[in-house]
C-alpha cells in the first residue's frame, strides 16, 4: 500500500469513528482523531486568504420573534458544529519547515462563537441606524484564527422589518455562499412542521431538442449549437483576459478606488413580492435570472442618472426624466458561477467549487422599461451558450497548483478591480422556516473583502424575494435610496406588463 493511500485511510477511518461530546455538549475529538484530522487547504481556500483577498460571507436573518441565545446555543451543538468545516480550525506557520496551511480539527466552545451584546434600548433612536452601523463594524473587526472561522451574532432590537436579527459571519475559504445557505437551511425547520426541513426548489434544465423534431432538424441545429458555443466561450475568455490585462470599465459613480477591498461595508436590503417578479417572468416567458438582471439594469440606470445631475435646483421630478447618462458605459458584473453548476450530474460537493462570469450591464434610460428585460434576456440566453465558467474555474485552478497563491490572487484581484461589481440570485426556501424555533422573516446574504464597491445579492424566500446590497460607503453613501431605485424599477416593469395587457393582474 504506497503512503497516500494510508493516509486516506486514516483519514477514513478517522471520520468514521463515532464522535465524542463534552459534558456540556460541545464537540470534541479523540486523541487519536487530533493526530490525523488535519486537512490542507484547497487551493480556492488558500486563495480567500491571501493578502488583499481576504473574503467573508455574511448574512442577516430577520426574526419574527426576539431570540433566546441559549435555544440556539444548543442547537448549534447538535448540528451546525458536526460539520468538519465548523469544527475545524485554521493553522497557517507561514509555510516554515515546509507545511503549508491547513484545518485542523478541534474542541468547539460554542458560546465563544455566539456574540450576544449588551444593548441599551432606550438609548438608541434608530433602530435601523443601530444595526446597520453594528454590521458595517464587523466588516472592520477579522475573524479570530485561534478557533473556527465562523460566529453568529445576536441583535434583539425591533426593525422595520423583524424583531430580531442573528448576523452569521464566515470566512469565504470554509465554502461558497450556495454550500454555506444549505448548511444554515439544514439548522431550520418548516414553521408548519418542525420536524421537516425546508424545500428548496432544483432548477429545472432547459431541452435544448424537442423529441418532436425529426432527426435532421435536431442534428443541424446540435451542430449549431456546438459552433456558438465555441465561438462564445473563445470571445468570453479573450474578454476575460483583457479584463485582466487592461479593460476596465468606466470610472462611474459606482465604481470603487484602489483600496476599495480594505474598506468598511455598508449593508442595506429592500423586501419585495416574489408574486410580482414571477408575474413578469410568466407575462414575458423568461426565467427570474433574466427578471432579476432587468431589474437591476433598470435601478442602476435610475440611481446613476441622479448621480450624474449636478443640477439641483429643479424638482426631482423633471431632474428624474432629463437623461444625465454618459454615453457607452461600460459597466460589467462577475457572477460566480456555484458548486451546482460545477459538480458532477446534479450531486451537490462542499467547497468553493466557483467560476467567473463577466457579465455586461446596459445602463442607459428606456422609454419602455420592458426593454431592460429584453436587453437582459438576451445576454444571459448567450451566456448561457458558453464555457466561461467552467473555463475560468479550471483555469484559476491551474494557476493555483502552478504558480502558486500569490499569483492567482493578483489576477483575480485585477479581474475583479477592472469591473463594477458582483451580481448573484440564491433560490431559497419555498416556505416559511424558523431558526431554531424562531419564524424568519427574511434572509439577506452578502459578501465583503473583495474589490468592488458594489454587491447586489437577490435571495427568494417562500413568498419574498429580498434584494441585498454591500456598499463602500465612499463610493455610494447612499444605499438605502439604491434599494429605493431598485423597488421602483421593479414597480415600473410590472405596471408597463399590465398596461400592454400582457397579463392580467391577479391580486
Amino acid at each position: 500500500m504506497t503512503r497516500k493511500k494510508k493516509r486516506k485511510q486514516s483519514k477514513k477511518q478517522s471520520l468514521d469513528r463515532p464522535k465524542r461530546m463534552s459534558e456540556n455538549g460541545n464537540r470534541t475529538t479523540t486523541p487519536e482523531e487530533e493526530e490525523v484530522v488535519v486537512e490542507p487547504l484547497s487551493p480556492a481556500a488558500r486563495l480567500f486568504h491571501a493578502p488583499r483577498f481576504n473574503c467573508c460571507i455574511l448574512a442577516v436573518i430577520g426574526c419574527k420573534t426576539k431570540i433566546n441565545p441559549h435555544v440556539v446555543i444548543e442547537g448549534l451543538k447538535h448540528t451546525l458544529i458536526k460539520h468538519p468545516r465548523f469544527s475545524s480550525k485554521l493553522e497557517d506557520d507561514g509555510e516554515k519547515r515546509g507545511k503549508k496551511p491547513r484545518w485542523v480539527r478541534t474542541n468547539v466552545n460554542v458560546q465563544d462563537h455566539v456574540i450576544v451584546p449588551e444593548i441599551d434600548l432606550e438609548g438608541i433612536q434608530d433602530t435601523e441606524q443601530f444595526t446597520d452601523h453594528y454590521v458595517t463594524n464587523l466588516t472592520t473587526v477579522p475573524l479570530n484564527t485561534s478557533k473556527p472561522l465562523w460566529e453568529i451574532h445576536i441583535l434583539n432590537v425591533k426593525t422595520s422589518d423583524a424583531e430580531s436579527i442573528a448576523v452569521i459571519r464566515s470566512h469565504h475559504s470554509l465554502g461558497d455562499g450556495l454550500s454555506l445557505m444549505s448548511l444554515v437551511l439544514a439548522c431550520t425547520r418548516k414553521t408548519s412542521d418542525p420536524e421537516a426541513l425546508p424545500t428548496v426548489p432544483v432548477m429545472k434544465r432547459h431541452q435544448l431538442f424537442r423529441s418532436d423534431r425529426n432527426l435532421f432538424i435536431r442534428s443541424v441545429l446540435a451542430v449549431w449549437l456546438v459552433m456558438r458555443l465555441i465561438l462564445n466561450t473563445v470571445v468570453d475568455v479573450l474578454l476575460f483576459l483583457a479584463t485582466t490585462l487592461f479593460l476596465k470599465d468606466t470610472e462611474t459613480p459606482l465604481k470603487g478606488g484602489a483600496d476599495v477591498g480594505l474598506n468598511p461595508k455598508r449593508f442595506a436590503h429592500r423586501i419585495v413580492p416574489l408574486d410580482d417578479i414571477k408575474l413578469i417572468k410568466n407575462a414575458m416567458k423568461m426565467t427570474i435570472n433574466d427578471v432579476l438582471l432587468g431589474v437591476t439594469q433598470a435601478a442602476l440606470s435610475r440611481y446613476l442618472n441622479r448621480r450624474y445631475d449636478n443640477n439641483n435646483k429643479e424638482d426631482e421630478i423633471t431632474r428624474g426624466n432629463r437623461n444625465n447618462l454618459p454615453r457607452r458605459i461600460r459597466l460589467r458584473a462577475t457572477v460566480l458561477s456555484l458548486a451546482d453548476m460545477m459538480g458532477k450530474g446534479s450531486k451537490f460537493r462542499w467547497g468553493n467549487r466557483i467560476g467567473y462570469v463577466i457579465l455586461p450591464f446596459s445602463i442607459t434610460l428606456r422609454t419602455n422599461p420592458l426593454d431592460h428585460l429584453s436587453k437582459a434576456k438576451a445576454t444571459i440566453d448567450r451566456k448561457k451558450l458558453s464555457l466561461e465558467a467552467a473555463l475560468t474555474y479550471f483555469s484559476a485552478k491551474l494557476v493555483l497548483n502552478t504558480l502558486g497563491v500569490k499569483v492567482a490572487a493578483k489576477i483575480v484581484h485585477r479581474a475583479l478591480s477592472n469591473t463594477t461589481m458582483s451580481f448573484s440570485n440564491i433560490v431559497g426556501p419555498v416556505e416559511e422556516i424558523s431558526f431554531y424555533g424562531h419564524p424568519i422573516s427574511y434572509f439577506a446574504p452578502s459578501v465583503y473583502g473583495h474589490p468592488q464597491a458594489l454587491t447586489v445579492h437577490f435571495q427568494s424566500y417562500a413568498n419574498k424575494m429580498t434584494i441585498s446590497t454591500a456598499v463602500d460607503p465612499k463610493a455610494i453613501s447612499d444605499p438605502r435610496k439604491l434599494c429605493d431605485d431598485f423597488e421602483e424599477s421593479l414597480k415600473a416593469i410590472k405596471v408597463a406588463v399590465l398596461e400592454r395587457g400582457l397579463l392580467k393582474d391577479t391580486s
